[in-house]
């Protein structure tokens, strides 16, 4: 497999993330239908041996803070310490 095929495959995995997350707000039987698609073809990336789990896992970390900012932020001002 060329390098190109490669990139061209993650593209398409990283438009079906876009599509995920736009549905995620709505909910319903299409937020179903993009998870479903997502999780195919992911699965079938890493049979094919095209992308490994890392890869894959840094890949939708990326798409989503792209779309929807960092996982976590710090907080200013607050502790763990009881009072």
């Amino acid at each position: 497999m060329t390098a190109m095929v490669k990139e061209q495959l993650l593209e398409s995995l990283r438009s079906s993330l876009r599509a995920l997350f736009a549905e995620r707000h709505k909910g319903g039987l299409a937020y179903a239908r993009a998870q479903g698609q997502v999780d195919g073809y992911m699965q079938a990336l890493l049979d094919g041996g095209v992308a490994t789990q890392p890869e894959l896992l840094s890949l939708v970390s990326q798409e989503r803070a792209r779309l929807q900012g960092p996982a976590w932020s710090s907080i200013s001002g607050w502790s763990t310490k009881a009072a």
